[in-house]
């Protein structure tokens, strides 16, 4: 079972690619056996009207071993996209290249390619911790499917 720490954070700032507002929420997931399980940083944008959100998740099984900005081999990054899709009146989620736009920073471990992510043991981890995102992160469920908690 899964649970958003509710110490989690929004915060808003301004895209660099089109001057919008985008929203972020961040914070930490937890799993029911092992506790802190993984980071998030969701990332709500409009861009040119579409909403879309890129969801970036750090796992570490040691969450809390060591500062969160020291190097860590055990770190991996995974990431996706959250919107609309050619021939399809649902949004869907897409694999991508993990937090290609945050700064490479021992906080990420190492982010996966999408080839790499897709192989990956921890990928179907990875879309649990996505499900349970867009179902209870309030700010992120309102911008993807357009209700309001």
């Amino acid at each position: 079972m899964l649970q958003i720490d509710p110490g989690y954070t929004i915060h808003d700032s301004t895209c660099d690619c089109c001057g919008d507002q985008r929203r972020q929420s961040r914070g930490f997931v937890h799993k029911q056996e092992v506790g802190k399980h993984a980071i998030f940083f969701a990332t709500c944008y409009h861009h040119q009207g579409i909403h879309e959100a890129w969801i970036d998740v750090i796992f570490d099984d040691q969450w809390g071993a060591e500062h969160l900005e020291a190097p860590c081999d055990r770190r991996i990054t995974f990431g996706c996209r959250v919107g609309p899709v050619e021939n399809s009146p649902l949004p869907a989620c897409t694999l991508v290249d993990a937090a290609s736009v945050a700064p490479d920073k021992p906080l990420y471990g190492r982010k996966l390619s999408r080839e790499e992510a897709l192989s990956h043991p921890m990928l179907k981890e990875y879309w649990e911790v996505v499900d349970h995102l867009l179902e209870s992160e309030q700010m992120l469920n309102g911008h993807i499917y357009g209700r309001q908690h």
